[in-house]
């Protein structure tokens, strides 16, 4: 960096709705506040802003105060926190982002804000990232989206984000523009953050790479199962892709895992079964059928669940409403 570079302070815009995740909101201001404390002064400032300023709730029950959205941005990087429920309208915030890059800011958009903007764009949305929890939910509700697993994928000025952990590894790359190597290195090391991973990382769940149980063949079961959710591939058919023997698996999944490869397999699908349940408007069959379930899918469920696929749907419904 040069002399005149290192005395620009660059400022972040950081957007919350009702309902936003504290996880996100924490990891991009405390790394801000971090690397302040670190270089010789002050690079980052921040303004929280919401559609209607003033004080906001995160899911947590914790409060921050805000200031009002504004015609004429300032701000060198805008991010939009996400907040659980990606069809919160007040995440729809293509005029918002248009604002901020029109004036030549660039846009981060975490885990359901993602999914919100993917949603509002709709075809034009390919090779975007949002959390593999909300993907799941688009691909249903989209049949042409096709996710991008990575922890962030760019567009332009707008970078999609899978939010949650991952959200302290963009904010230190963004960190990583504005000081020295060795500072965003002690700015890591402060977090306990022992790599900063690229944006084209994949995700843990659902990407390209699968669990990281130290073992290779557990591993690599995990990630096939993982990647054939709808149409269930045998264990016999999986152990001879891996190259290896029905015995041999099952005493990697007890020791790790403590559970069978079918009963994982199984409680695999039914937790992607139940994301959809609750988040989309597919009927119970439809649910099955996405999840590999070709009969007594609702039995199943109650099984594990304690409830009926109807009666958990009723239940977050209401829940959602405040009753």
């Amino acid at each position: 960096m040069t002399d005149a570079a290192s005395c620009r302070v660059w400022h972040f815009d950081v957007i919350v709705v009702d309902g936003f995740v504290l996880t996100e909101l924490a990891a991009v201001v405390d790394t801000l506040r971090t690397t302040n404390r670190v270089t010789a002064q002050p690079v980052f400032s921040w303004t929280f802003r919401s559609p209607k300023g003033g004080k906001v709730k995160a899911s947590s029950e914790a409060y921050v105060n805000t200031e009002t959205f504004i015609e004429r941005p300032q701000a060198d990087y805008l991010f939009v926190i996400g907040n659980t429920d990606q069809d919160d309208p007040a995440l729809s915030m293509g005029s918002v982002v248009g604002r901020y890059t029109h004036r030549g800011a660039q846009v981060f958009l975490l885990a359901e804000a993602a999914s919100r903007y993917i949603k509002d764009r709709g075809g034009a949305a390919r090779g975007m990232s949002t959390h593999w929890e909300n993907s799941a939910v688009l691909r249903e509700r989209m049949e042409l989206f096709d996710a991008d697993n990575a922890i962030a994928s760019q567009d332009g000025q707008v970078v999609t984000c899978a939010g949650m952990g991952a959200t302290m590894d963009v904010v230190l790359a963004v960190v990583g523009r504005h000081v020295s190597s060795a500072e965003l290195m002690t700015v890591a090391n402060i977090f306990l953050h022992e790599k900063i991973r690229d944006f084209g990382t994949r995700q843990p769940f659902g990407g390209a790479r699968g669990t990281a149980t130290g073992d290779s063949d557990l591993d690599r079961a995990i990630e096939i199962m993982q990647a054939n959710i709808e149409d269930p591939v045998s264990i016999g058919d999986l152990v001879e892709t891996i190259g290896t023997s029905n015995r041999s698996m099952e005493r990697k999944f007890r020791a790790y895992l403590g559970t069978t490869p079918n009963t994982y397999y199984r409680q695999l699908r039914l937790a992607q079964a139940n994301n959809l349940l609750v988040n989309t408007t597919l009927s119970v069959r439809e649910v099955g059928l996405a999840c590999g379930f070709s009969g007594g899918f609702s039995v199943l469920y109650k099984r594990f669940f304690g409830v009926t696929p109807l009666e958990m749907r009723r239940r977050r419904r209401e829940t959602a409403k405040g009753i």
